[in-house]
């Protein structure tokens, strides 16, 4: 039980940058010491094809390898037309195919998102909740973090400089370490994930 909780984080914008990417930047500096992220970079991934689903491309195989190394996810997503954007769905079907080879199986996860709207993302993060149902994963329940107005919470080199939000999102990865503990314990211990 030694080893740190290893998350897997994961940015639903392409856009170079994103608030979503450099919030996920500013959470691997806050994230507790028994910890660590890693962020995985989905783009180049390409259309899900099922076709391709029993022979993947390499970048599919390394996307699944490393949500199995993982002891947990963390996603950080802007809302696209009231929910998750097409990218980061590709990239959610990819893993969890094909059908009885999901690397999201059981997998404790914790989302974020920032939006320059007023609600933060709220609709994506409860669209991707009801993804999560089919993948069989746990995501963390509270708290919420929506960081709402976000071109005002980071500064123009893309670095986090709101404290508030700050201790929203050290607060999370604290009680998502906590809570992957409780779900995850026997495979951490064991070493696999």
């Amino acid at each position: 039980m030694g080893d740190k909780i290893r998350i897997l984080g994961i940015s639903g914008s392409l856009r170079k940058g994103s608030y979503n990417t450099a919030a996920l930047q500013a959470a691997a500096g806050l994230v507790p010491e028994d910890a660590e992220i890693e962020i995985f970079d989905i783009s180049g991934l390409p259309n899900f094809d099922q076709d391709s689903e029993k022979d993947p491309p390499a970048k599919v195989t390394e996307l699944k390898r490393k949500i199995r190394e993982a002891d947990a996810v963390i996603f950080s997503s802007p809302e696209y037309n009231y929910s998750v954007p097409g990218f980061l769905k590709n990239a959610i079907d990819w893993a969890s195919r094909p059908y009885g080879d999901s690397a999201w199986d059981g997998k404790p996860a914790a989302i974020m998102g920032a939006s320059p709207g007023a609600i933060g993302t709220a609709r994506m993060q409860y669209h991707l909740r009801q993804i999560m149902v089919f993948l069989n994963m746990h995501p963390l329940n509270k708290p919420e973090v929506m960081i709402n107005n976000c071109t005002s919470k980071f500064n123009e080199q893309g670095e986090l400089i709101d404290e508030k939000t700050k201790e929203f999102i050290a607060d999370m990865l604290k009680k998502l370490v906590d809570w992957t503990v409780r779900i995850r314990p026997g495979e951490r211990s064991a070493g696999s994930a």
